[in-house]
Protein backbone atom coordinates (compact mmCIF):
# COMPACT_ATOMS: atom_id res chain seq x y z
CA UNK A 1 0.00 0.00 0.00
CA UNK A 2 1.38 3.53 -0.75
CA UNK A 3 -0.02 6.44 1.42
CA UNK A 4 -1.77 9.31 -0.79
CA UNK A 5 -1.88 12.92 0.14
CA UNK A 6 -4.02 15.48 -1.09
CA UNK A 7 -3.43 19.71 -1.31
CA UNK A 8 -6.06 21.66 -3.12
CA UNK A 9 -8.11 24.96 -2.52
CA UNK A 10 -11.26 23.90 -3.73
CA UNK A 11 -13.03 21.33 -1.48
CA UNK A 12 -14.96 20.30 -4.14
CA UNK A 13 -11.74 18.85 -6.07
CA UNK A 14 -10.79 17.07 -2.68
CA UNK A 15 -14.00 15.44 -2.23
CA UNK A 16 -13.55 14.51 -5.94
CA UNK A 17 -10.45 12.70 -5.85
CA UNK A 18 -11.33 11.59 -1.84
CA UNK A 19 -14.56 9.57 -2.98
CA UNK A 20 -13.94 8.53 -6.84
CA UNK A 21 -11.35 5.93 -5.89
CA UNK A 22 -11.86 2.98 -4.36
CA UNK A 23 -8.14 3.57 -2.58
CA UNK A 24 -7.71 0.10 -1.12
CA UNK A 25 -8.43 -1.97 -4.43
CA UNK A 26 -6.34 0.43 -6.35
CA UNK A 27 -3.21 -0.53 -3.78
CA UNK A 28 -3.13 3.03 -1.81
CA UNK A 29 -4.07 4.70 1.32
CA UNK A 30 -5.86 7.99 1.96
CA UNK A 31 -3.35 9.55 3.83
CA UNK A 32 -4.99 12.88 4.62
CA UNK A 33 -5.91 16.44 2.73
CA UNK A 34 -5.14 19.93 3.31
CA UNK A 35 -6.47 23.52 1.61
CA UNK A 36 -3.02 25.32 1.28
CA UNK A 37 0.87 25.17 0.98
CA UNK A 38 1.42 25.96 4.63
CA UNK A 39 -1.08 23.94 6.49
CA UNK A 40 -0.25 21.03 4.36
CA UNK A 41 3.69 21.28 5.07
CA UNK A 42 3.22 20.55 8.78
CA UNK A 43 0.84 17.61 8.15
CA UNK A 44 3.27 16.08 5.52
CA UNK A 45 6.05 16.41 7.82
CA UNK A 46 4.16 14.27 10.46
CA UNK A 47 2.21 11.82 8.45
CA UNK A 48 5.19 11.64 5.91
CA UNK A 49 3.04 10.20 3.04
CA UNK A 50 4.55 8.03 -0.05
CA UNK A 51 2.56 10.13 -2.46
CA UNK A 52 1.36 14.04 -2.60
CA UNK A 53 -0.85 15.02 -5.36
CA UNK A 54 -1.09 18.97 -5.14
CA UNK A 55 -3.11 21.75 -6.62
CA UNK A 56 -0.46 24.49 -8.45
CA UNK A 57 -2.55 27.66 -8.14
CA UNK A 58 -3.00 28.10 -4.00
CA UNK A 59 -3.19 31.26 -1.33
CA UNK A 60 -0.13 31.59 0.94
CA UNK A 61 2.21 28.77 -0.55
CA UNK A 62 1.31 27.48 -3.84
CA UNK A 63 1.81 23.83 -5.17
CA UNK A 64 5.65 24.68 -6.94
CA UNK A 65 6.82 26.00 -3.51
CA UNK A 66 5.26 22.97 -1.59
CA UNK A 67 6.54 20.70 -3.77
CA UNK A 68 9.86 22.41 -3.54
CA UNK A 69 10.07 22.31 0.35
CA UNK A 70 9.01 18.63 0.13
CA UNK A 71 11.69 17.60 -2.06
CA UNK A 72 14.43 19.00 0.02
CA UNK A 73 13.17 17.17 3.21
CA UNK A 74 11.52 14.44 2.14
CA UNK A 75 13.02 13.46 -0.87
CA UNK A 76 11.53 9.88 -1.33
CA UNK A 77 7.75 11.21 -1.80
CA UNK A 78 6.32 11.69 -5.18
CA UNK A 79 4.99 14.19 -5.92
CA UNK A 80 1.77 14.66 -8.83
CA UNK A 81 0.77 18.00 -9.94
CA UNK A 82 -2.67 19.34 -10.78
CA UNK A 83 -3.09 22.21 -12.76
CA UNK A 84 -6.20 24.20 -15.04
CA UNK A 85 -3.25 26.08 -16.89
CA UNK A 86 -1.81 24.47 -19.82
CA UNK A 87 1.07 26.94 -19.93
CA UNK A 88 4.68 25.69 -20.44
CA UNK A 89 6.65 27.73 -18.16
CA UNK A 90 4.83 25.50 -14.82
CA UNK A 91 5.61 22.36 -16.89
CA UNK A 92 9.10 23.21 -16.87
CA UNK A 93 9.81 24.55 -13.34
CA UNK A 94 7.81 21.54 -12.31
CA UNK A 95 9.98 19.27 -13.85
CA UNK A 96 13.22 20.97 -12.76
CA UNK A 97 11.96 20.47 -9.34
CA UNK A 98 11.19 16.81 -9.67
CA UNK A 99 8.03 16.34 -10.37
CA UNK A 100 6.56 12.85 -10.51
CA UNK A 101 3.39 14.16 -12.74
CA UNK A 102 1.40 16.96 -14.39
CA UNK A 103 -1.89 16.50 -14.87
CA UNK A 104 -4.29 19.46 -16.68
CA UNK A 105 -7.98 19.82 -15.32
CA UNK A 106 -10.88 18.96 -15.34
CA UNK A 107 -9.12 15.30 -14.86
CA UNK A 108 -10.77 11.52 -14.40
CA UNK A 109 -10.34 9.14 -11.97
CA UNK A 110 -8.84 6.96 -14.22
CA UNK A 111 -6.01 9.49 -15.07
CA UNK A 112 -5.51 10.07 -10.84
CA UNK A 113 -5.39 6.30 -10.75
CA UNK A 114 -3.07 6.09 -13.63
CA UNK A 115 -0.84 8.46 -12.37
CA UNK A 116 -0.70 7.26 -8.91
CA UNK A 117 0.23 3.73 -10.34
CA UNK A 118 3.40 5.42 -12.54
CA UNK A 119 4.40 7.01 -9.15
CA UNK A 120 4.13 3.82 -7.31
CA UNK A 121 5.89 1.61 -10.15
CA UNK A 122 8.82 4.41 -9.73
CA UNK A 123 9.06 4.28 -5.58
CA UNK A 124 9.47 0.72 -6.17
CA UNK A 125 12.16 0.68 -8.96
CA UNK A 126 14.09 3.69 -6.30
CA UNK A 127 13.52 1.56 -3.25
CA UNK A 128 15.37 -1.55 -4.80
CA UNK A 129 17.60 0.40 -6.92
CA UNK A 130 18.22 2.06 -2.94
CA UNK A 131 18.91 -1.12 -1.13
CA UNK A 132 21.18 -2.26 -3.50
CA UNK A 133 23.85 -2.87 -1.08
CA UNK A 134 26.66 -3.81 -3.34
CA UNK A 135 26.70 -0.44 -5.10
CA UNK A 136 26.20 1.51 -1.60
CA UNK A 137 29.94 -0.85 -0.51
CA UNK A 138 31.61 0.17 -3.73
CA UNK A 139 30.84 3.88 -3.61
CA UNK A 140 31.63 4.16 0.15
CA UNK A 141 35.63 2.25 -1.37
CA UNK A 142 35.89 4.23 -3.60
CA UNK A 143 39.05 6.40 -2.94
CA UNK A 144 37.83 10.06 -2.89
CA UNK A 145 34.84 8.45 -0.42
CA UNK A 146 37.23 6.80 1.85
CA UNK A 147 39.52 9.89 1.95
CA UNK A 148 36.71 12.26 2.73
CA UNK A 149 35.23 9.98 5.07
CA UNK A 150 38.68 9.54 7.16
CA UNK A 151 38.92 14.04 7.12
CA UNK A 152 35.41 14.22 8.48
CA UNK A 153 36.00 11.13 11.40
CA UNK A 154 39.01 12.63 11.64
CA UNK A 155 37.89 16.42 12.41
CA UNK A 156 35.04 15.19 15.15
CA UNK A 157 37.72 13.14 16.80
CA UNK A 158 40.14 16.73 17.18
CA UNK A 159 42.70 14.71 15.15
CA UNK A 160 43.63 17.39 12.64
CA UNK A 161 44.57 20.94 13.33
CA UNK A 162 42.20 24.03 12.12
CA UNK A 163 44.55 25.07 9.35
CA UNK A 164 44.88 21.72 7.80
CA UNK A 165 41.10 21.32 8.24
CA UNK A 166 40.53 23.91 6.05
CA UNK A 167 42.63 23.40 3.32
CA UNK A 168 41.53 19.83 2.89
CA UNK A 169 37.89 20.79 2.84
CA UNK A 170 38.69 23.72 -0.19
CA UNK A 171 40.28 20.71 -1.76
CA UNK A 172 37.84 18.26 -1.34
CA UNK A 173 35.23 20.91 -2.18
CA UNK A 174 33.19 20.97 1.12
CA UNK A 175 31.71 24.05 2.48
CA UNK A 176 32.33 24.00 6.91
CA UNK A 177 32.44 27.55 7.02
CA UNK A 178 29.48 28.10 9.26
CA UNK A 179 28.25 30.14 11.95
CA UNK A 180 26.61 27.41 14.20
CA UNK A 181 27.41 23.35 14.38
CA UNK A 182 25.44 20.31 15.68
CA UNK A 183 26.77 16.73 15.63
CA UNK A 184 24.01 14.06 14.77
CA UNK A 185 24.86 10.27 15.31
CA UNK A 186 22.26 7.66 14.33
CA UNK A 187 22.92 4.16 15.34
CA UNK A 188 21.17 1.71 13.11
CA UNK A 189 20.15 -2.14 14.52
CA UNK A 190 18.28 -4.89 13.33
CA UNK A 191 15.97 -6.53 16.32
CA UNK A 192 17.04 -9.98 15.02
CA UNK A 193 20.24 -9.45 15.01
CA UNK A 194 20.22 -10.04 10.46
CA UNK A 195 23.02 -7.96 9.35
CA UNK A 196 21.57 -7.85 5.66
CA UNK A 197 18.29 -5.70 7.03
CA UNK A 198 20.82 -3.53 8.82
CA UNK A 199 22.80 -3.19 5.59
CA UNK A 200 19.51 -2.44 4.00
CA UNK A 201 18.44 0.48 5.69
CA UNK A 202 22.12 1.92 6.08
CA UNK A 203 22.17 1.76 2.19
CA UNK A 204 18.85 3.86 2.13
CA UNK A 205 19.63 6.43 4.31
CA UNK A 206 23.35 6.70 2.54
CA UNK A 207 21.39 7.09 -0.46
CA UNK A 208 19.42 10.10 0.68
CA UNK A 209 21.95 11.79 2.86
CA UNK A 210 23.19 13.92 -0.19
CA UNK A 211 19.84 15.33 -0.75
CA UNK A 212 20.50 16.65 2.85
CA UNK A 213 21.22 20.87 2.99
CA UNK A 214 24.04 21.89 5.20
CA UNK A 215 25.10 18.56 6.42
CA UNK A 216 27.99 16.38 5.90
CA UNK A 217 27.49 12.67 6.56
CA UNK A 218 29.67 9.51 6.73
CA UNK A 219 29.56 6.09 8.54
CA UNK A 220 31.24 5.05 11.17
CA UNK A 221 31.31 1.15 12.59
CA UNK A 222 29.24 0.11 9.89
CA UNK A 223 26.33 1.30 11.34
CA UNK A 224 26.83 4.67 12.91
CA UNK A 225 26.13 7.55 10.72
CA UNK A 226 27.61 10.52 11.84
CA UNK A 227 26.05 14.19 10.44
CA UNK A 228 28.11 17.14 11.06
CA UNK A 229 24.88 19.94 10.44
CA UNK A 230 25.72 23.47 10.15
CA UNK A 231 23.90 26.67 10.13
CA UNK A 232 23.61 30.50 10.22
CA UNK A 233 21.26 30.62 13.33
CA UNK A 234 20.24 28.73 16.35
CA UNK A 235 16.67 28.27 15.44
CA UNK A 236 17.56 27.04 11.79
CA UNK A 237 20.13 24.48 12.95
CA UNK A 238 17.81 22.76 15.39
CA UNK A 239 15.30 22.86 12.76
CA UNK A 240 17.42 21.21 10.44
CA UNK A 241 18.68 18.65 12.65
CA UNK A 242 15.25 17.40 14.02
CA UNK A 243 14.07 16.90 10.49
CA UNK A 244 16.78 15.24 9.72
CA UNK A 245 16.40 12.92 12.70
CA UNK A 246 12.88 12.24 12.23
CA UNK A 247 14.00 11.40 7.97
CA UNK A 248 16.02 9.50 9.16
CA UNK A 249 13.67 7.12 12.10
CA UNK A 250 10.94 7.11 9.17
CA UNK A 251 13.38 5.64 6.22
CA UNK A 252 15.10 2.96 9.18
CA UNK A 253 11.73 1.97 10.81
CA UNK A 254 9.63 1.76 6.91
CA UNK A 255 9.77 -2.02 7.01
CA UNK A 256 9.63 -2.41 10.47
CA UNK A 257 12.97 -4.84 10.52
CA UNK A 258 15.53 -2.13 12.39
CA UNK A 259 15.30 0.17 15.27
CA UNK A 260 17.42 3.59 15.22
CA UNK A 261 18.63 5.67 18.45
CA UNK A 262 19.73 8.80 17.40
CA UNK A 263 21.80 10.95 19.51
CA UNK A 264 22.35 14.98 19.32
CA UNK A 265 25.12 16.82 20.45
CA UNK A 266 25.25 20.24 22.09
CA UNK A 267 25.33 23.33 19.53
CA UNK A 268 28.72 24.46 19.35
CA UNK A 269 30.03 28.13 17.82
CA UNK A 270 33.87 27.04 16.15
CA UNK A 271 34.67 24.51 13.94
CA UNK A 272 37.23 23.49 16.19
CA UNK A 273 35.25 22.38 18.74
CA UNK A 274 32.91 20.37 16.70
CA UNK A 275 34.38 17.16 18.83
CA UNK A 276 32.78 18.64 21.71
CA UNK A 277 28.98 17.91 20.05
CA UNK A 278 30.61 14.73 18.86
CA UNK A 279 31.34 13.46 22.02
CA UNK A 280 27.71 14.56 23.52
CA UNK A 281 26.08 12.56 20.99
CA UNK A 282 28.24 10.00 21.56
CA UNK A 283 27.80 9.40 24.91
CA UNK A 284 24.19 9.06 24.32
CA UNK A 285 24.57 6.29 22.10
CA UNK A 286 26.63 4.85 23.84
CA UNK A 287 24.87 4.64 27.32
CA UNK A 288 21.07 4.19 26.46
CA UNK A 289 20.51 0.89 26.22
CA UNK A 290 17.37 0.82 24.35
CA UNK A 291 16.58 -2.91 22.90
CA UNK A 292 14.81 -2.86 19.94
CA UNK A 293 13.10 0.85 20.34
CA UNK A 294 13.63 3.78 18.15
CA UNK A 295 14.54 6.94 20.48
CA UNK A 296 15.78 10.65 19.37
CA UNK A 297 17.72 12.24 22.09
CA UNK A 298 19.44 15.46 22.35
CA UNK A 299 21.56 16.83 24.65
CA UNK A 300 19.24 19.79 24.83
CA UNK A 301 16.47 17.37 26.12
CA UNK A 302 18.62 16.70 29.32
CA UNK A 303 19.74 19.85 30.15
CA UNK A 304 17.97 20.57 33.88
CA UNK A 305 19.21 23.36 35.50
CA UNK A 306 17.69 26.84 35.09
CA UNK A 307 21.79 28.32 35.17
CA UNK A 308 21.99 25.95 32.03
CA UNK A 309 24.57 23.32 33.46
CA UNK A 310 23.55 20.55 31.55
CA UNK A 311 23.95 16.93 32.61
CA UNK A 312 26.67 15.97 30.16
CA UNK A 313 28.74 18.72 31.34
CA UNK A 314 29.97 17.42 35.20
CA UNK A 315 32.85 19.00 36.32
CA UNK A 316 33.79 15.55 38.33
CA UNK A 317 34.76 12.88 36.32
CA UNK A 318 33.52 10.00 38.74
CA UNK A 319 33.21 6.88 36.24
CA UNK A 320 29.72 6.06 38.35
CA UNK A 321 28.35 9.36 38.10
CA UNK A 322 28.75 9.37 33.99
CA UNK A 323 27.51 5.60 34.36
CA UNK A 324 24.31 7.19 36.22
CA UNK A 325 23.74 10.02 33.80
CA UNK A 326 22.43 7.25 31.21
CA UNK A 327 22.01 3.64 32.97
CA UNK A 328 18.46 2.22 32.47
CA UNK A 329 17.29 -0.31 35.13
CA UNK A 330 18.25 -3.18 33.23
CA UNK A 331 21.77 -1.74 33.55
CA UNK A 332 21.71 -2.15 37.84
CA UNK A 333 21.80 -6.01 37.60
CA UNK A 334 25.00 -5.38 35.46
CA UNK A 335 26.26 -2.80 38.14
CA UNK A 336 26.08 -4.98 41.03
CA UNK A 337 27.23 -8.01 39.36
CA UNK A 338 30.45 -5.51 38.60
CA UNK A 339 30.62 -4.61 42.38
CA UNK A 340 30.22 -8.43 43.47
CA UNK A 341 33.34 -9.28 40.87
CA UNK A 342 35.03 -7.32 42.55
CA UNK A 343 34.40 -7.83 46.06
CA UNK A 344 35.36 -11.62 45.29
CA UNK A 345 38.35 -11.07 43.48
CA UNK A 346 39.60 -10.07 47.43
CA UNK A 347 38.59 -12.88 49.29
CA UNK A 348 38.31 -12.13 53.21
CA UNK A 349 37.57 -8.23 52.70
CA UNK A 350 34.21 -8.21 51.91
CA UNK A 351 33.23 -5.09 54.59
CA UNK A 352 36.24 -3.04 53.63
CA UNK A 353 35.40 -3.48 49.72
CA UNK A 354 31.44 -3.36 50.32
CA UNK A 355 31.77 -0.26 52.21
CA UNK A 356 33.96 1.66 49.58
CA UNK A 357 31.86 0.70 46.62
CA UNK A 358 28.85 1.72 48.80
CA UNK A 359 30.07 4.93 49.66
CA UNK A 360 31.50 5.20 45.84
CA UNK A 361 27.86 5.35 44.92
CA UNK A 362 26.31 6.98 47.44
CA UNK A 363 28.67 9.92 46.70
CA UNK A 364 27.84 9.60 42.78
CA UNK A 365 24.16 9.69 43.56
CA UNK A 366 24.41 13.11 45.59
CA UNK A 367 26.06 14.57 42.46
CA UNK A 368 23.47 13.14 40.11
CA UNK A 369 21.06 14.61 42.63
CA UNK A 370 22.67 18.06 42.72
CA UNK A 371 22.78 18.33 38.76
CA UNK A 372 18.92 18.39 38.63
CA UNK A 373 19.04 21.17 41.53
CA UNK A 374 17.85 18.93 44.37
CA UNK A 375 19.95 17.87 48.02
CA UNK A 376 20.39 14.75 48.86
CA UNK A 377 20.14 15.47 52.23
CA UNK A 378 17.06 17.19 52.34
CA UNK A 379 15.81 13.92 49.68
CA UNK A 380 17.34 10.86 51.58
CA UNK A 381 19.24 11.83 54.54
CA UNK A 382 19.60 8.40 55.76
CA UNK A 383 21.98 6.96 53.43
CA UNK A 384 24.42 9.88 54.29
CA UNK A 385 24.78 8.37 58.06
CA UNK A 386 27.91 6.29 58.85
CA UNK A 387 25.51 3.52 60.43
CA UNK A 388 23.76 3.37 56.74
CA UNK A 389 26.94 1.80 55.16
CA UNK A 390 27.67 -0.16 58.57
CA UNK A 391 24.53 -1.86 58.27
CA UNK A 392 24.26 -2.56 54.80
CA UNK A 393 27.86 -4.53 54.46
CA UNK A 394 26.88 -7.00 57.47
CA UNK A 395 26.21 -9.72 54.95
CA UNK A 396 25.92 -10.15 50.99
CA UNK A 397 22.36 -10.17 50.80
CA UNK A 398 21.57 -6.90 52.49
CA UNK A 399 24.68 -5.58 50.73
CA UNK A 400 23.37 -6.24 47.16
CA UNK A 401 19.65 -5.04 48.13
CA UNK A 402 21.04 -1.99 49.39
CA UNK A 403 22.79 -1.48 46.29
CA UNK A 404 19.45 -2.19 44.33
CA UNK A 405 17.45 0.08 46.10
CA UNK A 406 20.13 3.17 45.65
CA UNK A 407 20.26 2.77 42.36
CA UNK A 408 16.86 2.04 41.63
CA UNK A 409 15.93 5.52 43.63
CA UNK A 410 18.45 7.44 41.73
CA UNK A 411 17.46 6.70 38.27
CA UNK A 412 13.76 6.94 39.24
CA UNK A 413 14.61 10.53 39.95
CA UNK A 414 16.56 11.36 37.33
CA UNK A 415 13.97 10.45 35.14
CA UNK A 416 11.20 12.20 36.82
CA UNK A 417 13.29 15.11 36.30
CA UNK A 418 13.82 14.46 32.79
CA UNK A 419 10.10 13.43 32.17
CA UNK A 420 8.98 16.80 33.92
CA UNK A 421 11.52 19.17 31.29
CA UNK A 422 9.10 18.12 29.19
CA UNK A 423 5.87 17.76 30.99
CA UNK A 424 5.24 21.69 31.43
CA UNK A 425 6.05 21.84 27.19
CA UNK A 426 3.21 19.28 26.69
CA UNK A 427 0.79 20.51 29.38
CA UNK A 428 0.68 23.93 27.61
CA UNK A 429 0.81 22.43 24.30
CA UNK A 430 -2.30 20.42 25.22
CA UNK A 431 -4.35 23.33 26.86
CA UNK A 432 -3.81 25.30 24.11
CA UNK A 433 -4.99 22.60 21.91
CA UNK A 434 -8.26 22.28 24.27
CA UNK A 435 -8.48 25.82 23.71
CA UNK A 436 -8.28 26.27 19.90
CA UNK A 437 -9.00 23.40 18.25
CA UNK A 438 -11.87 24.96 16.57
CA UNK A 439 -9.63 26.58 14.81
CA UNK A 440 -8.56 25.53 11.31
CA UNK A 441 -5.21 27.58 11.69
CA UNK A 442 -4.33 25.30 14.72
CA UNK A 443 -1.37 23.20 13.30
CA UNK A 444 2.12 21.96 14.65
CA UNK A 445 3.98 25.30 13.62
CA UNK A 446 1.06 27.17 15.69
CA UNK A 447 1.49 25.12 18.53
CA UNK A 448 5.16 24.74 18.54
CA UNK A 449 5.28 28.76 18.71
CA UNK A 450 3.58 28.34 21.46
CA UNK A 451 5.70 26.35 23.70
CA UNK A 452 9.29 28.07 22.42
CA UNK A 453 10.13 24.99 20.22
CA UNK A 454 11.39 24.70 16.58
CA UNK A 455 8.21 22.39 14.47
CA UNK A 456 10.67 19.73 14.37
CA UNK A 457 11.81 19.52 17.78
CA UNK A 458 8.07 20.18 19.06
CA UNK A 459 6.93 17.06 16.73
CA UNK A 460 9.62 14.72 17.90
CA UNK A 461 9.08 15.75 21.95
CA UNK A 462 5.22 15.26 21.24
CA UNK A 463 5.17 12.12 19.59
CA UNK A 464 7.91 10.40 22.43
CA UNK A 465 6.13 11.87 25.59
CA UNK A 466 2.66 11.29 24.57
CA UNK A 467 2.99 7.78 21.89
CA UNK A 468 1.03 9.55 19.24
CA UNK A 469 1.65 11.87 16.54
CA UNK A 470 0.79 15.86 16.79
CA UNK A 471 -1.72 14.98 14.28
CA UNK A 472 -3.06 11.98 15.72
CA UNK A 473 -3.80 13.81 18.77
CA UNK A 474 -5.40 16.81 17.53
CA UNK A 475 -7.94 14.85 15.32
CA UNK A 476 -8.50 12.92 18.10
CA UNK A 477 -9.85 16.17 20.17
CA UNK A 478 -11.47 17.28 17.35
CA UNK A 479 -13.68 13.66 16.80
CA UNK A 480 -14.13 13.95 20.54
CA UNK A 481 -15.78 17.24 21.04
CA UNK A 482 -17.88 16.52 17.75
CA UNK A 483 -19.11 13.20 19.71
CA UNK A 484 -20.33 15.74 22.41
CA UNK A 485 -21.95 18.37 20.09
CA UNK A 486 -23.77 15.39 18.70
CA UNK A 487 -24.83 14.18 21.63
CA UNK A 488 -25.78 17.61 23.61
CA UNK A 489 -26.87 19.51 20.69
CA UNK A 490 -29.31 19.63 17.94
CA UNK A 491 -26.74 21.30 15.62
CA UNK A 492 -26.35 19.92 11.77
CA UNK A 493 -23.09 17.76 10.26
CA UNK A 494 -21.87 20.46 8.79
CA UNK A 495 -21.96 23.28 11.16
CA UNK A 496 -20.59 20.61 14.07
CA UNK A 497 -17.82 19.85 11.30
CA UNK A 498 -17.25 24.22 11.36
CA UNK A 499 -17.34 24.41 15.07
CA UNK A 500 -14.40 21.77 15.62
CA UNK A 501 -12.21 22.91 13.31
CA UNK A 502 -12.86 21.17 10.04
CA UNK A 503 -12.71 23.13 6.42
CA UNK A 504 -14.96 20.69 4.84
CA UNK A 505 -17.68 18.99 6.23
CA UNK A 506 -16.92 16.00 3.88
CA UNK A 507 -13.40 15.41 5.03
CA UNK A 508 -15.30 15.60 8.64
CA UNK A 509 -17.48 12.75 7.97
CA UNK A 510 -14.25 10.78 6.38
CA UNK A 511 -12.35 10.94 8.94
CA UNK A 512 -15.17 10.87 11.47
CA UNK A 513 -15.75 7.19 10.09
CA UNK A 514 -12.11 6.51 9.77
CA UNK A 515 -12.19 7.70 13.62
CA UNK A 516 -15.29 5.80 14.99
CA UNK A 517 -15.99 3.53 12.26
CA UNK A 518 -19.77 5.27 11.98
CA UNK A 519 -20.70 8.40 9.60
CA UNK A 520 -21.90 11.23 11.56
CA UNK A 521 -25.23 10.13 10.79
CA UNK A 522 -24.88 6.79 11.76
CA UNK A 523 -23.20 7.70 15.17
CA UNK A 524 -26.17 10.26 15.79
CA UNK A 525 -28.49 7.99 15.01
CA UNK A 526 -26.88 5.07 17.77
CA UNK A 527 -27.61 8.04 20.50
Amino acid sequence: MYSVFLVDDEPIVLEGIRTKIDWESSGFTFAGEATDGEIALSMIHEIKPDILITDIKMPFMDGLQLASSIKKTQPWIKIIILSGHDEFDYAKKAISIGIEDYILKPFTSEEIISSLQKAAAQIDKERKQLSDITHMKEELKSSEKLIQKEFLNNLVHSAVDMSTVMQKSTEMGLDLISRYYKILISKIESKSGDLHEQEQACSLINSYSSSWEQTNTFFHHNNWLICICKGSAQNELEENIYRIAETIEHIVTQNNACTVITGIGKTVEHLSSISESYEDAKKIIQNHNLENQTRIISTDDIQINDDGSALLEFKEKDPMVERLKYAVKTDISAIIDESMSLINSNPGQFQFFASYILADLIFAVSKLIESFGGNIKEIKPEILQHSFIDSAVQNEELFIKELESILTFALEYRDSKITGKYGDVILKAKKYIDENYADQNTTLTTVAEVVCLSPNHFSTIFSQECKTTFIEYLTNVRIENAKRLMKQTDMKGYDIAYECGFSDPHYFSYIFKKNTGLSPREFKGSL
